[in-house]
């Protein structure tokens, strides 16, 4: 499996937007600090290509605007990551993907308190980043439960979007509910109790 590259969307943009990997990535990262440090209300345009060193014209030739950006970096923040392993078994891939994103949940989480109020007043914001939640994590789980399958484990394809559903519920439940950690003892018992149990079919 390989990482998707920086920002885009899960649907894609007219190729005539996009924009050198290296230079969507800097945008991107300097949204994500800005977002982390005044929250989406107070962040400018002007702030963002201030410091990815990029004009306002390039960047609204690959974005809209504010609210498309900030999904693609959220978007971005998820699908970055090194290829899962393979471990050999379902369960072992569980907790090492279930781990792997509890770690960036976790740099998800000031990011998303800060946004909270900008999807009260911004419906177009949180009809994206709704989109983005949904969608993201749902390739990975596919893979690793089609892994599963043609190893001969008995899991069905079909509960792979129950799975990736409760998860993300677990996931924010615990950064802006409860405050619980995210640690090696929530992925086994989130694995052991409740994801394997909902994908296997013995």
């Amino acid at each position: 499996m390989t990482a998707r590259a920086p920002g885009r969307t899960p649907q894609g943009t007219d190729g005539a937007r996009n924009l050198n990997p290296e230079r969507e990535r800097a945008i991107l990262s300097a949204v994500l600090s800005i977002l982390a440090e005044v929250g989406y209300d107070r962040m400018s345009m002007d702030e963002v290509a201030r410091r990815a060193r990029a004009s306002k014209a390039t960047i609204y030739r690959r974005w809209t605007g504010k609210a498309e950006m900030v999904a693609a970096a959220m978007h971005g923040l998820v699908v970055e990551h090194q290829p899962l392993p393979d471990t050999g078994t379902l369960r072992g891939d569980l907790v090492a993907a279930l781990s792997v994103f509890c770690r960036i949940y976790e740099r998800k989480h000031s990011i998303v308190l800060g946004l909270l109020p900008a999807i009260r007043s911004d419906p177009a914001l949180g009809r994206l980043l709704h989109r983005h939640m949904l969608e993201s994590g749902r390739g990975e789980a596919d893979e690793l439960v089609e892994r599963a399958r043609t190893r001969g484990e008995p899991v069905g394809a079909d509960r792979v979007a129950a799975a990736v559903e409760v998860t993300k519920a677990l996931l924010w439940h615990r950064l802006l509910l409860t405050g619980e950690a995210l640690d090696d003892e929530f992925v086994v018992r989130t694995v052991d109790e409740i994801l394997l149990p909902l994908l296997r079919t013995d």
